[in-house]
């Protein structure tokens, strides 16, 4: 039976867990301050280690520093609050094994525990070396992960991106996916084709803006040789290069009206024909659209057709900007950067703190994608441990255009802030005031003071 220690200041939670764990079979000794926890720890032989970051007088990292000190291969689950991912980030790279948000489910803690002493098993058998702290940060991604190999995010804007996945994915619905550039709209694609019954065979990606008029139909469907000036050989198109599969197309909005009735024609079918050839060839693709375009705008001003709007909008998702999932940026940066270690083969460790507070002032216009661009780009011209703010590009630190104009008062400003912070906690005040680093009693006297009607 895995022996664990809870170290956990709020003791009516301390004892629920306690008792839901000794219920599924584990050992569990509870603990409610670090000081107690510590010497329980010291004393005796636990398989794993839960414990709070926030702990009255005590600094969470500096427990964990202290129990890997005493026993380093004993693994550490770190419980953090709403909106304390960078602390998050942080416990990983001091040597937690994962982290768990509150509130969080019976079956999460309970997977995680199982990921835990799993591991703990393995590098005992000898079959795997005690984990580094970036093989603990990529394990930690892969739990978070999608299969697409992108960070899915714990905020309420994450999660309910990712419920709307997983519930369409096993299905053979068309999809449209909506949202600002550079949100991770293809990303979502292919976590929906990675979750689906067609994963075992092709995800194609096609960028309907790149692609001109004159050759849009050889494109989708190919064309045989000798059928136009060029055409030096058969060639497949991506429908049945598709086939089985998914067919991604994104920005369709961009796609000529002829070319609109030749797809719409294709999908209502499930057949097409190349470019010179009068054989039918039967294709079984699902096919989802994206587009940061307005197409009911576009329908009723007739540049859309609507029958193909129709055919493609079964089910529609909307990819949150990277301002609705303000907690997730430090994840994802986090994330980024690992990457970006990767692929330029450096070391950096993380962000300085001056360079995560520049992070969360800026407002991100080019989401994920911006934000990506600029990790990598500070990696490249860091020589030290952490990236620091002389790295950074100047926008960065320019005020945000969006929302800081000549006639934007800081009142405004702070009312947009309020309201994007309860919309985006699904209007629950207690985790929109952690969100805004404000108290809950403060909240509350700037919703009279705004006069928000919620």
């Amino acid at each position: 039976m895995p022996k664990i220690l809870i170290i956990e200041d709020d003791a009516a939670f301390c004892q629920m867990l306690q008792k839901f764990l000794t219920k599924k079979e584990f050992e569990v000794i509870i603990s409610f301050n670090a000081e107690e926890g510590k010497k329980k720890f010291k004393n005796d032989t636990f398989d794993l280690v839960i414990t709070d970051l926030r702990l009255p007088n005590y600094d969470g990292i500096q427990l964990l520093s202290e129990i890997k000190a005493i026993n380093p291969k004993t693994p550490v689950i770190v419980m953090t609050g709403y909106a304390e991912v960078s602390s998050a980030v942080n416990a990983m790279k001091k040597g937690a094994f994962d982290y768990i948000s509150k509130p969080f489910t019976p079956e999460e803690i309970v997977m995680v525990i199982n990921n835990a002493l799993e591991q703990k098993n393995t590098s005992l058998d000898g079959l795997k070396s005690t984990p580094t702290v970036k093989e603990k940060q990529s394990h930690k991604e892969e739990n978070k992960a999608v299969q697409s190999g992108s960070i899915s995010g714990i905020s309420d804007a994450s999660k309910k991106l990712n419920e709307y996945i997983k519930l369409v994915a096993p299905t053979d619905m068309s999809i449209l996916i909506t949202g600002e550039s550079g949100t991770g709209k293809e990303v979502t694609a292919k976590a929906i084709h990675d979750n689906s019954k067609r994963k075992d065979f092709n995800f194609i990606a096609v960028d309907c803006g790149a692609i001109p008029k004159e050759i849009a139909t050889s494109e989708f469907f190919g064309h045989v040789k000798g059928s136009f000036t060029g055409a030096i050989e058969d060639k497949i198109g991506h429908f049945e290069a598709a086939n089985k599969g998914t067919l991604f197309l994104d920005e369709i909005g961009n796609l000529s009206y002829e070319n609109q009735i030749q797809l719409l024609r294709a999908l209502q079918e499930r057949k097409i024909k190349r470019v010179g050839s009068t054989k039918e060839i039967s294709v079984d693709v699902r096919v989802i659209t994206a587009t940061n375009e307005d197409l009911i705008d576009a329908v009723e001003k007739g540049t859309f057709r609507e029958d193909l709007y129709h055919r493609i909008n079964e089910f529609s998702i909307e990819t949150p900007s990277l301002q609705e999932r303000s907690e997730d940026l430090i994840l994802f940066a986090d994330f980024f950067l690992d990457k970006a270690n990767k692929s330029l083969d450096k070391k950096v460790l993380g962000l300085s703190d001056e360079t995560e507070a520049v992070f969360r002032k800026y407002h991100w216009p080019g989401n994920l994608r911006e934000l990506q661009n600029v990790i990598k780009r500070s990696v490249l011209l860091t020589n030290g441990d952490y990236i620091d703010t002389i790295v950074l590009p100047k926008e960065l630190f320019e005020p945000s255009k969006k929302v800081v104009g000549e006639n934007f008062s800081k009142d405004a400003y702070e009312k947009e802030q309020i309201l994007r912070a309860l919309k985006e906690t699904n209007f629950n005040k207690s985790k929109a005031a952690k969100l805004l680093q404000i108290t809950r009693k403060t909240l509350y006297n700037k919703i009279n003071h705004y006069n928000l009607d919620l």
